[in-house]
């Protein structure tokens, strides 16, 4: 019963440590905990969210003390002590912005922390679509390693084929060479798989924030396409502009812009210093006074260059908008139409094309077996094949990978 027991949490443990990488979702949640740069624009975001607190806050307020006469006109030696010197002055100060000028700092805070976290949020997506066309990547990768496996050990059997009929004298020797050669070609093929492998697994390790040799589980599936109605280009146009990170962080930019217009032509009114404090004669009080203080917004060139200034990038942060806005929804029509354009490739090539190929392989083998073909018609039947099912999986790829770039638009799933 122990045994058992100490058995079974051996691999539970061990079934808890099995790497990602099965699907795409396991490599996502690994990321999404682990990814450094992510974490540094999170952190960034949460940094510029503490801004808005003391954006509008006021400046502390300022104590100064004034020993005035510190030798009582000659009469004594130079004194500090607020009893002995002519008067002793006390002011708390407090300086004060012009009316609404520090709502307006805030307001440009509260945006420029939106405009952080737009930026974090698209880095995730940048982040996630990476991780999802290298998941696409390297499935491809594996199904063309097991395709071409499948295809070597079809030519060792088409090599049995070919020596048995030399023996008997019913095939040329030529058929059994291009047959060991056709077989050094997939072991070749194999190899750059193999180093094609490695370079994706370095890369989706990178994005995982995980040292470039640790291992991976293999990529079970694909996820399955969307249904066509949910690609829908004007629903998704509207979701995109709603939910693009790009777009929400330029967004932010241009109202931070048009605050900081609005704080900029405020500043041609004059900022406020408000004072009150005694004066100390001897150990007594014997006066009060109060104090305003205010600056003289004379400088008007330089005043009416900043106004240029924040006009000018109030302009920039709208092009720029624009320029975002067109290209994601250009993006979106190229991504849409390549998804269409290969689920139809992909069902043409699977529904079609392979079951033709199939028997015509088929039929070429029957009939090189029998003496009706030659060794040249059954490899190019094989070539067929082989082909038909590499450009399936191929299709089937390039769906995911333009699934993932939509979806990196859209900072969300389908």
């Amino acid at each position: 019963m122990h045994f058992a027991v100490a058995v079974l949490c051996c691999w539970t443990a061990h079934a808890t440590e099995l790497p990602p990488g099965a699907s795409v979702d396991s490599l996502l949640a690994y990321a999404q905990a682990r990814n450094p740069e992510y974490a540094a624009m999170r952190a960034e975001a949460a940094a510029s969210s503490e801004r808005v607190a003391t954006a509008g806050a006021l400046a502390d307020p300022k104590f100064r003390a004034e020993l005035r006469d510190i030798t009582r006109m000659g009469d004594q030696n130079v004194t500090l002590s607020p009893s002995r010197v002519g008067s002793t002055r006390y002011l708390l100060s407090q300086d004060l912005p012009w009316f609404g000028k520090r709502d307006l700092k805030r307001e440009i805070a509260e945006l420029e922390a939106a405009t952080a976290r737009g930026r974090a949020l698209g880095t995730w997506a940048e982040i996630a679509g990476r991780i999802k066309v290298v998941y696409a990547q390297l499935y491809y990768v594996h199904g063309s390693e097991r395709l071409t496996r499948e295809l070597l050990d079809l030519m060792a059997r088409l090599e049995k084929i070919t020596l048995v009929r030399y023996a008997g004298g019913l095939a040329a020797q030529q058929d059994v060479v291009r047959a060991q050669v056709e077989q050094t070609n997939l072991r070749n093929e194999l190899i750059a798989l193999e180093a094609e492998r490695h370079h994706l697994h370095t890369r989706l390790n990178a994005l995982l924030a995980r040292p470039a040799t640790a291992p991976l589980a293999p990529p079970a599936r694909l996820r399955p396409l969307p249904p066509p109605a949910r690609l829908d280009y004007t629903a998704l146009a509207e979701r995109v502009q709603t939910n693009n990170p790009q777009l929400f962080a330029d967004e932010s930019r241009v109202k931070a812009a048009e605050k900081t217009r609005e704080l900029t032509y405020r500043n041609r009114y004059p900022d406020f210093t408000l004072g009150a404090g005694p004066i100390q004669y001897q150990n007594s009080v014997k006066e009060w006074e109060v104090m305003i203080e205010f600056n003289l917004p004379l400088q008007q060139t330089s005043r009416r260059a900043q106004e240029r200034e924040s006009e000018a990038m109030l302009d920039a942060a709208k092009a720029r908008r624009e320029a975002t806005s067109n290209q994601v929804l250009a993006d979106l029509a190229e991504g849409l139409a390549a998804i269409e354009a290969a689920r139809r490739s992909a069902d043409l090539l699977g529904n079609r094309l392979l079951p033709q190929a199939d028997l015509t392989f088929q039929a070429a083998l029957a009939g090189y077996e029998n003496g009706r073909v030659d060794f040249a018609t059954l490899l190019d039947a094989q070539r067929q094949i082989r082909q038909a099912r590499q450009n399936r999986l191929k299709a089937e790829t390039d769906a995911e990978m333009r699934v993932a770039e939509i979806e990196r638009l859209l900072g969300d799933d389908l």
